[in-house]
């Protein structure tokens, strides 16, 4: 695989390929389902879906490092590692809720180059390439133009994997919600950070995410001009899982929010990130 360009190619067959097996297996009655931590679980759909796309990626691009929701880091250390979530929204999935999505990022020396996310229910294929905007099936993405957080149509994921940080998030929320229109929980984070990227959602905030769940999605809100960054506006959300995505002026306002809150070091003091379930550090995007 020679540039960018090709292993775009590759992330879009790839997220669709897990996507057609996420529907074969959605609302099905014999789904193999294990816990892999209080309220955390993998499916056979999660399985399937990510050895598809596994193969797929170390057969077109053979050399390349992978690191995997399921499998982990797979591969010696290379110029190019993927970043895969098979399946995110693993319970609205188990629960017949048809919100859930497939990831697909690749980075090179630090930095994100390309980022596909798939919708599977609503067939909408979401791609971007650094440096060369963001774009649903053939239509060109662009955040919102919200001026703030006044009025604001915002989305976020409440800190399951992250309870001793609940009471902080609850006094972040209480102060958006009093000044947005309406805040949405979805529980799919690469499908609120795609609608945030198309301009549905004019941001998105969540606590302790893992690579993951943000690599791809945070490409497509950036390439279509919105401003990504952890709680200190700097560019650790990879390694550390706390992430702001919104339109440039919202953005502003959210990190002013959080700031009379809290800030990564006192997040990491109630949420340790050796509590969570990390794989090796990503380091900043």
């Amino acid at each position: 695989m020679a540039n960018a360009g090709d292993r775009l190619e590759v992330a879009r067959e790839a997220a669709r390929t897990g996507g057609e097996i996420l529907k074969h297996f959605f609302q099905r009655g014999d789904l193999e389902i294990e816990s892999k931590a209080a309220h955390d679980f993998v499916t056979s759909a999660d399985r399937a879906s990510e050895k598809a796309i596994l193969e797929l990626v170390a057969g077109r691009c053979p050399g390349d490092q992978i690191l995997s929701e399921e499998a982990g880091l797979v591969g010696p250390a290379s110029k190019y590692q993927w970043i895969v979530d098979p399946l995110d929204g693993t319970t609205n999935f188990l629960r017949g809720l048809p919100v859930y999505g497939v990831s697909v990022a690749c980075r090179s020396e630090a930095e994100t180059i390309l980022g596909v996310v798939f919708d599977p229910v609503n067939d909408r294929l979401y791609c971007a390439e650094r440096g060369a905007g963001a774009e649903c099936d053939g239509r060109r993405l662009e955040v919102s133009a919200r001026g703030g957080l006044d009025g604001a149509f915002v989305a976020t994921g409440f800190p399951f994997k992250a309870r001793e940080g609940l009471d902080l998030y609850l006094e972040i929320f209480r102060r958006v919600f009093r000044g947005a229109s309406a805040i949405r929980r979805c529980g799919a984070a690469v499908l609120d950070l795609a609608h945030t990227a198309a301009g549905v959602y004019d941001g998105f905030f969540e606590f302790r995410l893992q690579p993951w769940d943000l690599a791809a999605g945070a490409l497509l809100v950036r390439e279509a001009g919105g401003v990504v960054s952890d709680l200190d506006g700097g560019s650790s959300y990879l390694a550390g899982g706390n992430v702001l995505a919104a339109s440039p002026a919202l953005h502003a306002e959210l990190i002013e929010v959080i700031s009379h809150h809290t800030s990564e070091g006192g997040l990491d003091e109630l949420v340790p990130l050796t509590r969570m379930s990390r794989s090796e550090p990503i380091g900043e995007i």
